[in-house]
């Protein structure tokens, strides 16, 4: 029988994330030595990655934080939120986010590509999702800078971490300024647009919704005359759905986010919003 204790199983789950078997199994083949057991855990987990390529990671966590006027944002993804939730899943997201903000990587291909204890961050990644045994992925990571940026991370589940992360850039510093960059970020976690602005949506999407604004309301009869009005009005309905300064504000929607940024003397610089698995 191998030499070990249950105290030496509970060590080694703990540095590892590992399986109640899957270390004891390792245990057994390294009699014992904690250290060869890890190599083997990782082995086999690597053995076993392979076969996970196909599955889909569709939970995981967002990771923020905000130095020196420049907001970074990442997301790992991982396949169950049974290792969402685990503490080494939630270790590795703290080490990406880390990376990013270090090495200054401007895509996701640099971040990974980045150099990490002797390897690539990519490798690292790899690594320690064998150990998890799932498929763990970094899938994006985005930067924004600005007077000031306010990040804002918000949990569905009080039994996971962070699920949708926003970071929100203004141009000015006051503490008005910050006020409303960090209402916007909690609204904009909550709304989802998609552009700041009505000139950032590309003119063909303008076009085509215009398109169909104007075949749905001659479906529906409505008189030539009123066409134009009609249109126009259906137009701006889709803008108030998808550009944020247009969407009237959650704290109170009598006012457009536009507005409340003015009224506080800034204007968004920049955001970027993640939920995980969207």
């Amino acid at each position: 029988m191998a030499n070990y204790t249950a105290a030496d199983i509970k060590a080694l789950r703990e540095r590892t994330g590992a399986g109640m078997m899957d270390v004891k199994k390792a245990l057994d083949e390294a009699n014992g030595d904690s250290d060869k057991a890890i190599e083997i855990i990782r082995v086999k987990g690597l053995k076993g990655a392979t076969k996970r390529e196909g599955r889909a990671a569709v939970e995981g966590l967002v990771a923020a934080v905000v130095k020196d006027g420049t907001g970074v944002m990442i997301e790992v993804n991982c396949e169950t939120d049974f290792v969402a939730k685990n503490e080494k899943f939630i270790e590795l997201g703290n080490v990406v986010l880390e990376q990013a903000v270090s090495t200054g990587a401007a895509d996701l291909e640099a971040l990974l590509a980045s150099e990490f204890n002797g390897r690539t961050l990519g490798e690292h990644v790899v690594d320690e999702g064998a150990v998890l045994g799932e498929k763990v992925v970094v899938r994006r990571i985005a930067r924004v800078e600005g007077a000031f940026v306010d990040a804002y991370l918000h949990k569905t589940s009080k039994d996971l971490p962070a699920q949708v992360g926003v970071l929100m850039a203004v141009d000015a510093d006051s503490e008005a300024a910050q006020t409303a960059a960090h209402d916007v970020a909690v609204h904009t976690a909550a709304f989802a647009p998609t552009y700041l602005s009505r000139e950032d949506v590309p003119a063909e999407t303008v076009e085509n919704e215009r398109r169909i604004a104007d075949e749905t309301a001659r479906a529906e009869g409505k008189p030539e005359q009123a066409m134009a009005k009609i249109v126009e009005g259906r137009l701006t309905g889709f803008f108030k759905e998808i550009v944020l300064v247009d969407q009237p504000f959650a704290k109170d929607p009598k006012q457009t986010v536009g507005k409340v940024l003015t009224d506080a003397g800034t204007a968004v610089s920049g955001f970027a919003r993640f939920r995980v698995g969207n």
